[in-house]
């Protein structure tokens, strides 16, 4: 206060820090955090937080995905097709268009299953997700899915529940490598709250994110998967995802079914790997169609399946998840005709519309697909030797569940142990690590990039990863492909000065590359800046780019050039940056890095070890 005038207000606020030590204002939380408790404790304690929290999130996620398919879509199935197939075909389009519009214009993000963009977090971001991202993810995949889309809800509960827990490493001020591994516990609680399998998800973690089973975040993990799991079963019971209600007193010779099965979950799993691919890609490459309609065609298509499978076997359970039929097949209810359909049906809906780019992920599919097929393998069997025991198709159906899960998501372990966990029985470990092991050799034979590494790459998105710090000198020696970027804002040769920086109104970069050629194959003719642009702008609007670029060097980088050797590169020729391109092909343009992507890589890095 003025001392000569008491009403006038203080003109110099006092500092922060000095408010604070006298409770004027509260410090930050992560300031709170630091101050109470050390560092490994408060890792575990925003663990616990994230375990709860990601395990209420699952359930509402189930809860109500499960609701809306019930009040929707199941009313239908009892009906005549005459008077259905109107409902049957509408919602689950109707569910893609609002879902489509909400991707386009609100959050581009949530498309597909959410792994994909959760490993992309991880490994290019620091971990870096926002919980806006959870939540739009959430209330897509709940509307996708409900409306008989046939997706799942696995994925999508993966992603949501890791931006809940980066969210919270976040908030509580957490240096980024720790923030960045709390999205192997958010991942984790979110399979164990999604499956009620706490084992399988630990191992999912590490063979699907992690790449290897080291990690100082390990107790964090396991804490966070036991936490959620018992969120789960305590609001909706011990019964896991997948309902197994049969015992093997042991092994038996007729087990050996599962090296034929694995050969054929690999073939399948190819198969639908390659469809889902095939239409995402050819989606991506129709200009003419509008993104917020893809997802309804999709939808659409679902509907047409669906609606045909109903019609010829009476089962609804290529719409929504499919739990259902999924657990009559593991019971043994359904026969050879409808296990059929219901794969086929299955397999053409889910890489139909998860291509079309909705929300919705494929653990769901996947493990459906898988019990279809090995229902059929067990009807087989019976058929030919008919003295077998009444466990054997359900049996076959779980061993194919798993062989299946193998050779479409390439987590081996994981599948074992999930279905270890489910049957709370050791007879079908030798069969199970059989099947498994040789449909995900094959598989890998047949495609050795994962199904998740293989959409990150059809975004233009880098399968290499950060690896675990290692000292000042490691990240300088990775390749630039790393940390450079693939969505690049480039010219067309043809365009004259004053079109180029017309386009580029919404957009400013220092420099942008420069094609000539078909639009298919385009050819990189060299680089011009920004502030050039606007100089000839001035005195020539109309000339052409490729004119200003005619005996000009262009500098170049290939994906393997180290960091150091980029930087270096860049500093020697005096440019801010450098495109990247193709080692068999110069002319073709991968992607850009600038001085500015490798000075923020190394501030990330002293930032992540210095806080």
């Amino acid at each position: 206060m003025d001392p000569d005038n008491p009403a006038a207000p203080e003109l110099i606020p006092r500092k922060m820090g000095e408010m604070e030590a006298e409770g004027v204002v509260k410090p930050p939380l992560g300031r709170r955090l630091r101050q109470r408790f050390s560092d490994s404790q408060r890792f575990l304690l925003l663990c616990i937080v994230a375990g709860v929290l990601c395990g209420l999130i699952g359930v509402i996620f189930q809860s109500s995905i499960d609701f809306l398919f019930a009040v929707l879509i199941e009313p239908y199935s009892h009906s005549h097709p005459s008077k259905s197939w109107v409902f049957l075909l509408g919602l689950p389009t109707l569910g893609g268009l609002v879902v489509g519009l909400v991707l386009r214009y609100v959050s581009p993000s949530s498309a597909g299953s959410g792994i994909p963009q959760t490993k992309a977090a991880y490994y290019q971001d620091f971990g870096v997700i926002s919980w806006k991202d959870g939540v739009w993810r959430l209330l897509l995949g709940i509307l996708s899915v409900g409306t008989g889309n046939s997706l799942g809800r696995e994925g999508p509960t993966v992603h949501i529940c890791a931006s809940i827990s980066s969210s919270i490493g976040q908030w509580a001020g957490l240096a980024k490598a720790r923030v960045q591994a709390m999205v192997p516990v958010g991942m984790g609680a979110g399979i164990a709250a999604a499956f009620n399998t706490p084992i399988a998800a630990l191992f999912f973690v590490f063979e699907e994110l992690l790449a290897d089973f080291s990690s100082k975040a390990l107790g964090g993990i396991v804490v966070a998967v036991v936490i959620a799991a018992i969120v789960e079963r305590t609001l909706l019971g011990d019964g896991a995802a997948l309902i197994v209600d049969f015992t093997l007193e042991q092994t038996e010779p007729w087990m050996l079914i599962s090296i034929p099965m694995g050969i054929a979950a690999a073939l399948f799993g190819h198969l639908f790997v390659s469809l889902l691919l095939f239409w995402r890609n050819f989606f991506k490459h129709q200009k003419a169609l509008p993104r917020w309609a893809r997802p309804a065609i999709g939808g659409f298509g679902v509907g047409l399946v669906g609606l045909g499978v109903l019609v010829a076997s009476g089962q609804i359970g290529v719409f929504g998840t499919g739990h259902h039929t999924l657990n009559q097949s593991l019971a043994g209810l359904l026969d050879w005709r409808a296990l059929s359909l219901l794969f086929i049906g299955k397999l053409l809906a889910t890489s139909f519309c998860y291509g079309a780019g909705g929300s919705g992920g494929i653990f769901a599919p996947v493990l459906f697909m898988g019990s279809m097929l090995g229902g059929l393998f067990g009807w087989g069997l019976v058929t030919l030797f008919p003295n077998l025991p009444g466990e054997t198709v359900q049996a076959c159906a779980l061993l194919g569940t798993g062989s299946f899960f193998a050779a479409v998501i390439r987590c081996k372990f994981t599948s074992m142990l999930m279905i270890i966990e489910l049957t709370q029985s050791y007879t079908l470990v030798l069969p199970l690590m059989a099947g498994n092991l040789l449909a995900y050799s094959i598989s890998y034979r047949l495609r050795p990039v994962p199904i998740y590494d293989a959409l990150l790459l059809q975004d233009g998105i880098s399968l290499k990863r950060m690896p675990t710090y290692r000292g000042e000198r490691d990240w300088r020696n990775l390749p630039v492909s790393t940390i450079m970027t693939y969505d690049v804002v480039s010219l067309r040769a043809a365009d004259p000065v004053h079109q180029a920086l017309e386009r580029l109104k919404k957009v400013k970069h220092h420099a942008y590359p420069v094609l000539d050629g078909p639009t298919e194959d385009p050819s990189l003719i060299g680089v011009i800046t920004h502030h050039e642009l606007e100089e000839i702008q001035k005195d020539d609007p109309h000339r052409a780019l490729k004119d200003l670029l005619r005996d000009r060097e262009v500098v170049s980088l290939s994906p393997d050039t180290s960091i150091r050797n980029a930087a270096n590169t860049l500093v020697v020729k005096d440019v801010l940056q450098a495109p990247v391109v193709s080692k068999k092909n110069p002319a073709k343009l991968i992607g850009i890095v600038t001085l500015h992507d490798i000075a923020r890589q190394q501030n990330a890095i002293q930032e992540s070890i210095g806080r």
